[in-house]
């Protein structure tokens, strides 16, 4: 920003850039000025500003507040306004951009700074950048109204407007809950399902008291540990809505979300018909007794059910509201049902239930009903099967995570109060019912024991009843027998069916809410496309009415089944499934020991949370083996579906804090590790600028490392160091991003420095960690080598004289047309950029053109955007064909398809090796890797050695034997024995052309003239070390004849790079070498290894 020290920035106007930092001073104090004028202000230490404070604001002030200037700056202090303002003050209103009472924008800790965009809790807001604070700040700063105690609380530089202008989601009216009424009660709902009154007397039964507490128990443990490392998640952040689904996916990423999130939802909708059916079985029990049965039990069974369905999901669709206050009134029934049982279990029993069975607590029943009695096809786990589900409603409370008020206390909180509570009413139930009640009873009061008969010795025989015929005959009460044995128990029977009744509806209910809402966030989060439809939401609350239609056709599927023991084992796997993974999501954020992993439920340890996945996985098995593996069938096909789509989210899971974990610990062991010979790999540092603009170079080297080695792309910013840092710093993500998406496996590096060549020492001298340190440089021949500037020759040749200094070996790849495309890349964008505004400009006339009437001025916008667009183009269009018509006349399209080369399949061919000089087997090593690629198999290896004349074939057998104790594979073998002789006088003279601008010819001045040329010219090629090299300037002159002859037609050339000794060559010389060795040839690779084996015929 310019300053400005004119009186005029104190004028009253407002400045006309209001994105400009302005600052109006405004006294809010009602009270005369002058009591801060003759108050004192308190006297601190001297701030680190110090006078650098002065005159860096300039305020403008509001007329009639000129005084308030005379107060702020006094000798370049800030000052009191009135008496109560104090500066120090961090808690009262800043007037002058202060935190703490000193002149910065730095701001001080608050929450909007954390929020994510868009949060539902609160505006985002952006804190200062660290280049604002860093940098000078400008002096003219000239706040607009209001705006310099925002900056000064850090909510952002003014013109930084994203975050303030983004409009928060209207919540205003949603309807949100708290942990009793959102948790507990639906968890309690929902764990006192159907079977706590039809089915837990039969277990009894079966199992008996001691097994069926055991079978509870663990039940309980199961839920219990699923319900601590819920917990421990849902504490270590805020949690959405999406119950399980969200816990999972964000802890253990989309692709075990996505897979169990889609289970879930279905177990859930599923649990609306199994509870659905215990209810319709309840009714049609009741139509039984009463005689008044519509078709047969089955059918009875699926009508009622249908009916009950459609009325459940008409309170559902009506809004969560009506449901919770439903809710409150199904769990009163319920309590009072469960109380109800509990007093009836005192009262003396009459005949009629001492003929069903029930004779109040008697010690000989509990004795005789304490062991297990399954009957046939009966079993300990099945019976367990049969319970499990009773517990599943731990979830209830955490599915509608996002109606909750505070998510974080509410479901830690409701649901282990939750698991409590309904555990003691089950143990209860199922210790009082086995203690009243014995297993079997024929109803017939006349059944008793007459004096004279003998006892079979059961219990009910001691208490003078004789049910001895169940033995033989099926009998209709008991235990076993009955399931409405709590409503024949109870003080009042028909408040047992209203708490069955309520049970039923109420766990269904739940269910029938959650099956949306975790279906409906799933499919917010687009992991699966097909099923977008369903992420639409409707009313304040957000309501998934289409997810609930969904779930209504799915649990009207299930009723018509309408067998319940049918339906409970497949949920049951459904659930433990889900179970399992939250259980090992609490394992692996504390495993991958992530500083993001800090829940604030402290009760709970990764191991027990390992030991609750293992659990839920073998009861799965032992349940139901099948359908276990059918359900990990699913889950995995989904698993791997997920995997391929690749969601772009990120969701910071524990698998990326692991991966990290793995990856430091790996890289840690390998530097314990010696390097050997047999696993060297080829790990590069490829100077390809931004990887898009020399895709070419980049796909070569990446042709040699993609899964074998190192590969990084580096690019060196020169320039002023402010303007190459910003520019980095923004290129950074954005570049790593075109690896990823365009699936090279590299990665991208970027330095600033003060001259190339330094920029590039200092990636050589720091890239790569430990072992996964670059051995090899990779750099694109530069092909401008003549009309470069001096600078850029010696940063060039100094960079190879670098990488032999650090050890590192080099290749520089030449291609016809070269590698850079930047000016491509630029034409394209431009062409992109007017294209999108060309198209958002005929989108803007079709929308006047609907919005104005059928005629006059509509008919005149038509004519008009006809005319504009389509007939006579208009100045942006005119710029198009501009920029069209040099893309087809000046446009290097041979440079375009030269970038590609790379990229295509090579046809059958040979890549060439003329492996001239021993450099440890680089050389070698890099044309084997390519022809293990796919796009360069149909190449063959010709390789080309030096030798005598009159040894070539001994010298053939010699190389021959050398490449098969290496195993490397070869189509011909040639020696070539006239290398050192001269090459013909044409060729020479076009080296000797090539050089002639950089030559010095000083044996052809005299003595004076001769030094002061080398003082001012010290680049150039001298008489004396052309006559030194002359041998080498004719070798390589000489080869490039035979490169010419021999692999003219050759896919690729691999060829040992000349080394320049440092001091005896100069650069243009040895840019005249590379250029010759290289000339009118296919793309060239010249290597040079670091003279270390890389090849080893040693096992």
């Amino acid at each position: 920003m310019s300053v400005n020290n004119s009186s005029n920035v104190f004028l009253d106007s407002v400045p006309s850039n209001t994105n400009r930092f302005q600052v109006n001073v405004i006294n809010e104090s009602h009270e005369s000025s002058a009591a801060a004028d003759n108050t004192d202000p308190p006297h601190y230490e001297e701030t680190s500003f110090g006078e650098e404070a002065q005159n860096r604001f300039r305020v403008s002030f509001r007329p009639g507040k000129q005084e308030c200037y005379d107060n702020f700056l006094q000798n370049g202090e800030t000052a009191k306004t009135d008496a109560s303002f104090h500066a120090y003050d961090s808690h009262t209103n800043t007037y002058y951009l202060q935190t703490f009472g000193h002149n910065t924008v730095d701001a001080v800790p608050k929450i909007e700074y954390y929020r994510n965009t868009g949060s539902v809790s609160g505006p985002k807001v952006n804190r200062p950048s660290l280049l604002e604070i860093h940098e000078q700040l400008a002096k003219n700063v000239a706040v607009a109204p209001g705006s310099a105690d925002r900056v000064a609380n850090g909510d952002g530089m003014p013109g930084d407007d994203q975050a303030e202008n983004k409009e928060e989601e209207d919540k205003s009216g949603a309807v949100k809950f708290g942990w009793v009424k959102g948790v507990l009660v639906r968890c309690m709902l929902n764990i006192w399902g159907v079977m706590l009154f039809i089915r837990l007397s039969w277990i009894v039964g079966e199992a008996g008291i001691g097994l069926g507490v055991v079978i509870i128990g663990l039940s309980v443990v199961v839920t219990t540990l699923t319900g601590i490392s819920m917990s421990a998640i849902c504490t270590n952040g805020v949690v959405r809505g999406g119950g399980a689904y969200y816990l999972i996916s964000r802890s253990l990423g989309p692709e075990f979300g996505g897979s169990i999130g889609l289970i879930f939802a279905f177990a859930n909708a599923v649990a609306v018909a199994m509870y659905v059916v215990g209810f319709a079985e309840t009714v049609v029990d009741l139509l039984k007794e009463s005689d008044s049965m519509m078709v047969d039990p089955t059918n009875d069974i699926r009508i009622i059910g249908s009916i009950t369905v459609v009325i459940l999901l008409g309170i559902s669709v009506a809004g969560m509201e009506w449901e919770a206050k439903a809710q409150v009134i199904l769990l009163i029934i319920l309590l009072i049902a469960i109380a109800n049982f509990f007093i009836g279990t005192v009262i003396p029993s009459n005949n009629e239930k001492r003929s069903r069975g029930f004779f109040n607590y008697q010690a000989s029943i509990f004795a005789e009903n304490f062991g297990p009695s399954f009957t046939k096809g009966e079993g300990f786990f099945s019976v367990f099967a049969i319970f499990f589900p009773a517990a599943t409603g731990i979830l209830a409370g955490a599915n509608i995570s996002g109606d909750l008020e505070d998510p974080q206390d509410a479901i830690p909180r409701g649901t282990m109060l939750a698991i409590f509570i309904t555990t003691v009413a089950y143990i209860g139930v199922a210790i009082c019912v086995g203690a009243c009640v014995v297993r079997d009873a024929t109803g017939n009061m006349n059944d008793t024991i007459i004096s004279g008969m003998n006892c079979n010795g059961s219990a009910a025989c001691g208490l003078g009843y004789d049910f001895s015929r169940c033995q033989h005959e099926p009998c209709q009460y008991g235990l076993m027998n009955n399931f409405q044995v709590m409503s024949m128990v109870s003080g009042f029977g028909p408040l047992i069916t209203a708490g069955i009744f309520s049970a039923t509806l109420s766990s269904a209910l739940a269910s029938l809410v959650s099956a949306p809402k975790v279906f409906q966030a799933l499919c917010k989060d687009n992991i699966y496309k097909a099923l977008q439809f369903f992420a639409k939401g409707y009313g304040k609350n957000n309501e998934p009415l289409r997810g609930y239609i969904l779930t209504f056709v799915i649990a009207m599927a299930f009723i018509l089944i309408a067998e319940l023991n049918t339906i409970a084992p497949i949920i049951s796997n459904f659930f433990l499934a889900s179970y399992a993974l939250i259980n090992f999501s609490c394992f692996h954020a504390s495993y991958a020991k992530s500083p993001g992993w800090r829940p604030a439920y402290k009760i709970y340890n990764m191991w027990v949370s390992l030991f609750g996945a293992v659990l839920c996985c073998a009861v799965m098995f032992v349940i139901n083996w099948w359908a276990a593996v059918i359900t990990y069938v699913i889950e995995f096909f989904l698993y791997i579906y997920v995997t391929y789509k690749k969601p772009d989210v990120n969701w910071g899971s524990s698998t990326q804090a692991l991966s990290y974990v793995s990856a430091l610990d790996n890289a840690l062991e390998l530097t314990t590790v010696e390097d050997h010979v047999k696993n060297f790999r080829p790990q590069c540092i490829a100077l390809t600028g931004g990887p898009m603009t020399r895709p070419a170079l980049l796909d070569i080297t990446h042709a040699f490392t993609k899964n074998s080695g190192l590969c990084i792309c580096c690019e060196v910013f020169v320039g002023p160091r402010k303007l190459c840092v910003k520019e980095m710093n923004s290129g950074m993500a954005k570049k790593q991003a075109w690896l990823i998406k365009n699936k090279i496996k590299a990665f991208y590096a970027a330095v600033a420095a003060d001259c190339f060549r330094d920029g590039v020492r200092s990636l050589l001298q720091a890239s790569g960690l430990g072992r996964m340190k670059p051995n090899t440089l990779v750099i694109g021949y530069k092909r401008n080598w003549r009309k470069a500037p001096l600078a850029e020759i010696e940063n060039y040749v100094g960079i190879i004289h670098d990488a032999f200094d650090f050890e590192i070996g080099v290749v520089i790849v030449r291609i016809t047309q070269g590698f850079d495309i930047s000016q491509v890349l630029q034409v394209q964008d431009e062409l992109e950029k007017l294209e999108q505004e060309r198209l958002a400009l005929e989108a803007t006339i079709k929308d006047n053109d609907s919005e104005e009437g059928s005629g006059g001025i509509r008919g005149l916008f038509k004519k008009a955007g006809k005319l504009n667009i389509t007939k006579t183009p208009s100045k942006k269009d005119s710029s198009i064909n501009t920029i069209q018509s040099m893309h087809v006349g000046e446009f290097n399209q041979k440079l375009v398809e030269a970038s590609t080369q790379f990229k295509k399949k090579q046809g059958k061919g040979t890549i060439d090796v003329w492996w001239l000089f021993d450099d440890g087997g680089l050389t070698l090593l890099i044309p084997y890797i390519l022809t293990l690629r796919k796009k360069w198999k149909d190449c063959k290896l010709r390789i080309y050695v030096g030798g005598k004349v009159n040894r070539i074939e001994e010298e053939k057998i010699a190389m021959a034997s050398l490449l098969s104790k290496f195993r490397i594979k070869f189509a011909d073998i040639h020696i070539i024995g006239d290398i050192n002789i001269k090459p013909n006088k044409e060729s020479w003279k076009v080296f000797e052309e090539m050089i002639e601008q950089y030559r010095l010819h000083e044996s052809c001045k005299d003595l004076t003239t001769a030094e002061k040329l080398k003082r001012e010219t010290p680049w150039k090629i001298t008489d004396a070390e052309l006559e030194a090299v002359k041998e080498k300037s004719y070798r390589q002159v000489r080869l490039n004849e035979l490169l010419q002859e021999h692999s003219r037609a050759a896919n690729l050339i691999v060829l040992s790079l000349p080394v320049a000794r440092k001091g005896s060559i100069s650069d243009w010389l040895y840019m005249a070498w590379l250029e010759i060795l290289t000339k009118n040839l296919p793309p060239v690779l010249l290597v040079r290894g670091n003279h270390k084996n890389v090849l080893t015929f040693y096992s």
